[in-house]
């Protein structure tokens, strides 16, 4: 089925990731809200309802929060699913987070904004349109590192596979790309094509001061070669460093310092690496072991949280990591429920509280979809929602999971991007929830 004819078409498929095999589903694109809506607001007691047992000590909010909900644009056509697997950026009154159709060998990613004054989202970066590839030629379904913006004003980001076959000479596959978008103008560039050779750029963060964009890769099919680390001066469009032994899906950035820390390949907890862009060379050994499968910007007490995977049935951690003395404290077990994976963590401004949801990789409505405010002062965990079964119950639409979550300026709004689902067991498409936190729960 062409581009062109799936406009508001019928899937009767789609990939379920987690077993791998093909659910049959009535699944219509693009999405709708009830009534033609483009977006709904609820504020509701069932938000407080827990939707399965929580482990002992877990609070719940005593206000429920109001919430908006919509869906994002652009999802006219049958992805391979739909979905997000970067991590999304609050900044200057607006929020930025990408999504991607997952397709291969020639898929497609996007980056929106989303601004909360209009209550519309809008199309910042078509990553297909962008490199203007010939037929038969990779093309990336997928936006799997951050979203940063730079001192600029300028979004930067990496690019991914849809599928990991597909990186091969046979589609001229070459090394994916440094792309970076300009919200005030709509325009996107590219930054940087293949800065590690037949590699993809699942993980990075950007230095906003120094202009470095920092990556950690994966091999393209056929390598024998392993995750590699750089660092790429994007004002001089030149690599400062590439080696072996990178960080396989997050990194600490220390904002006061301008150093990286990593585990190497490992997002439980693992030898921690730092780079010094005042020093350069190769990476070097610090003491400690820390978990970073997410991490937090550095707050103002000059502290970065981190929170290991929780796959392969391991017990997620929170931890904190001193970006001047380079202490690190494991602040206890972060899941809730039955879910572990957590693939994304936010401070709120002042640094008092952490924001994440468990079941990233889907199956969160197990444990009732919770969105959890963590205390750092009193360790206390909080579920200030619950949105499953509500979304499903009245909109049709269940919230799996999430690798994308910031929290606005003012610790006011936690904005999710969601792996959701409107009739598979798979996740079929992409939504956005804009959590009114209420300051009762947040004092």
């Amino acid at each position: 089925m062409s581009r062109q004819s799936t406009i508001a078409c019928t899937a009767v498929c789609a990939i379920a990731l987690l077993s791998g095999t093909l659910v049959a589903a009535e699944v219509s694109y693009p999405p709708e809200l009830p009534g033609g809506k483009a977006i709904v607001t609820d504020t509701s007691d069932a938000f407080l309802k827990p939707g399965a047992t929580l482990r002992s000590g877990v609070a719940v909010a005593k206000a429920a929060p109001t919430i908006d909900f919509m869906y994002f644009p652009g999802q006219t056509y049958p992805g391979k699913p739909w979905s997000n697997w970067g991590d999304s950026l609050a900044v200057n009154g607006k929020y930025y987070a990408s999504i991607g159709d997952h397709l291969a060998p020639a898929g497609n990613a996007f980056v929106y904004e989303y601004d909360p004054a209009t209550k519309k989202l809008r199309l910042i970066a078509d990553v297909k349109k962008t490199l203007n590839l010939a037929e038969g030629h990779y093309a990336p379904g997928k936006i799997h590192s951050r979203l940063d913006m730079g001192s600029d004003g300028w979004l930067y980001y990496g690019t991914h596979r849809g599928s990991t076959k597909v990186t091969t000479d046979q589609y001229h596959y070459k090394g994916d790309w440094i792309l970076r978008s300009n919200p005030a103008t709509g325009v996107t560039e590219i930054v940087a094509h293949g800065p590690v050779p037949k590699h993809c750029i699942p993980n990075s963060v950007l230095d906003p001061t120094r202009l470095i964009f920092y990556g950690g890769t994966a091999p393209g099919e056929g390598k024998d070669d392993a995750i590699q680390f750089f660092a790429y001066d994007v004002k001089n469009k030149k690599v400062l460093y590439s080696g072996p032994d990178g960080p396989a899906r997050y990194m600490i950035f220390s904002s006061s310092t301008g150093r990286v820390y990593y585990t190497q390949g490992k997002e439980d907890a693992g030898q921690l690496m730092r780079y010094d862009p005042a020093k350069g060379g190769a990476p070097v050994k610090i003491d400690g072991t820390i978990g970073i499968r997410a991490a937090t910007q550095e707050t103002p007490d000059g502290l970065v949280f981190t929170v290991s995977s929780g796959q392969k049935q391991s017990e997620p951690a929170i931890w904190s990591f001193n970006t001047k003395t380079e202490k690190i404290e494991n602040l206890g077990p972060a899941a809730v429920g039955t879910q572990n994976y957590i693939a994304s963590i936010d401070a709120d401004p002042t640094g008092r509280y952490l924001y994440y949801i468990p079941g990233a990789h889907g199956s969160g409505e197990r444990d009732g979809t919770p969105v959890i405010q963590f205390d750092v002062k009193t360790k206390q965990k909080k579920v200030i929602a619950f949105l499953h079964p509500f979304y499903q119950d009245k909109y049709g639409c269940t919230l799996k999971g999430t690798y994308s979550t910031a929290v606005d300026e003012k610790g006011e709004k936690l904005y999710v991007t969601w792996n959701a689902n409107r009739g598979s067991k798979a996740w079929d498409t992409c939504a956005l929830t804009v959590i009114h936190i209420p300051q009762s729960e947040r004092k």
